[in-house]
């Protein structure tokens, strides 16, 4: 299960663009927190408090212990904006989350076992579809990750979501079945399968024939070579005449 981080926060009295800018002067960041049928909440928090959370790539499948003014609000961030040009945190949602919430979030993919999967071992190829999938899952009990093991994949075969078990209580979020990976064979290979030229092999049109070859070279020692039998002798420049 997802460990839970406690934030600090304070309740701010005003909503809008300006109020907010106001926030961000004082080096805080401004937030709001809605849901579980409560009116939204405006709050803001310290910047440096809130920085190493999101830095983790994780945070919005995080859940965060609020602490505002004395109270504490379990909830999980929801979107995260930045500035688009110094990329520093302008605001962040919370969801608020009462008990036995469900929701969906997204769990990052892990994959092991690469090294012994005998497709790769054959020369395959692995292709990774997705590095993160879509659950749905009790607020409390968020995974970590899911695991995928290649131990026994082939060249030319895949794994889906459905092939994983996962954790009790724990479900797909979307509709469709999710391709995770899957192992192809390498382009060399495909290449001559379809008759390309490989890398280091001469397409047999860019071969010159053994005989004309053999008669455009210079023999040893700077003569020319001997015509093939049968083949009609060079004729001979006619002789100057003499005056």
């Amino acid at each position: 299960m997802s460990k839970i981080v406690n934030i600090k926060a304070a309740a701010r009295g005003r909503a809008g663009k300006g109020a907010a800018r106001s926030v961000r002067r004082e080096g805080l960041v401004p937030g709001v927190v809605y849901g579980d049928k409560k009116d939204p909440q405006i709050i803001s928090l310290i910047y440096k408090d809130v920085e190493p959370h999101v830095g983790t790539g994780r945070f919005l499948s995080t859940l965060v212990d609020l602490e505002i003014d004395g109270q504490t609000i379990r909830a999980i961030p929801r979107d995260i904006q930045f500035e688009p040009v110094k990329d520093r945190i302008t605001h962040v949602d919370f969801l608020r989350l009462g008990k036995d919430s469900r929701i969906a979030v997204n769990v990052p993919v892990h994959f092991k076992n690469q090294e012994s999967a005998p497709g790769i071992k054959a020369g395959g190829v692995l292709n990774i579809v997705s590095h993160s999938v879509s659950l749905y899952c009790p607020a409390d009990f968020i995974p970590d990750e899911i695991t995928v093991d290649l131990a026994g994949m082939q060249v030319n075969s895949s794994i889906h979501l459905s092939d994983i078990k996962l954790p009790d209580r724990v479900t797909t979020a979307v509709r469709d079945d999710v391709t995770l990976c899957a192992i192809s064979a390498q382009a060399k290979e495909e290449a001559a399968a379809e008759g390309a030229p490989v890398a280091g092999e001469v397409p047999a049109s860019n071969q010159k024939a053994p005989a004309a070859a053999a008669a455009a070279a210079p023999a040893k020692g700077g003569k020319a070579a001997a015509p093939a039998k049968g083949a009609a002798p060079a004729a001979k420049a006619p002789a100057a005449k003499k005056k």
